[in-house]
C-alpha cells in the first residue's frame, strides 16, 4: 500500500510541475537598446558598427575599420531568435557564419557564448550609464593577449 501511495504521489507531483509555464526567456525586442550607429577610433583606425532596431525577431548588423581612408576590416552579424534560443551570428569579411548563444542577458548588458570556436569564445555588449555602447571580446586565459573591447560613442 506505501508503494502505491509514493508511486500516486510522485505522479502527481509530475503533473503539478510539467504544468508550471517556463520562466519567461528573453527576446530580440529586449536588445533594442544596441541599436544605432557607434563609432570609436583606436590610433588611425576608425571603427563603426550599425545595428537595425529589432524586428522579425532578428537584428542585423555590420561593422567596419577604416585606417587613412581605406577600409581593412569589415564583418556582418546579426542576432536571431531561434526555437532553441537568441544567436549571435558573425560573417568576418563575409565568410560563412558563426553562431554564439546568448548565455546572459540583464537590462543593459548580453554575452553570447560558443565555446567550440576558436576566436573569439565570447561576444559581450553593454550600454554605459554615459550613452555609450561597449563590445567586448574574449577567449581562452591563453589567448588573453588577443582580446579587445571597443568603447564606441553614438555616430553623428
Amino acid at each position: 500500500m506505501k508503494t502505491l501511495f509514493a508511486t500516486l504521489l510522485f505522479l502527481s507531483l509530475l503533473v503539478v510541475f510539467a504544468q508550471e509555464k517556463p520562466a519567461p526567456s528573453a527576446s530580440v525586442s529586449q536588445l533594442a537598446w544596441m541599436s544605432g550607429s557607434w563609432k570609436t577610433t583606436n590610433g588611425p583606425a576608425e571603427i563603426e558598427e550599425h545595428w537595425t532596431t529589432p524586428a522579425g525577431n532578428m537584428m542585423v548588423g555590420m561593422g567596419r575599420t577604416v585606417v587613412k581612408g581605406n577600409t581593412r576590416y569589415f564583418e556582418y552579424f546579426r542576432i536571431i531568435q531561434k526555437p532553441d534560443g537568441i544567436f549571435y551570428v558573425a560573417q568576418p569579411k563575409g565568410a560563412p557564419p558563426t553562431e554564439f548563444k546568448l548565455v546572459k542577458s540583464g537590462e543593459n548588458e548580453v554575452v553570447f557564448e560558443n565555446l567550440a570556436h576558436d576566436f573569439p569564445k565570447r561576444i559581450m555588449y553593454r550600454k554605459e550609464s554615459d550613452g555609450g555602447l561597449t563590445a567586448r571580446i574574449e577567449g581562452t586565459p591563453e589567448q588573453k593577449k588577443m582580446e579587445e573591447e571597443f568603447r564606441y560613442r553614438p555616430m553623428k
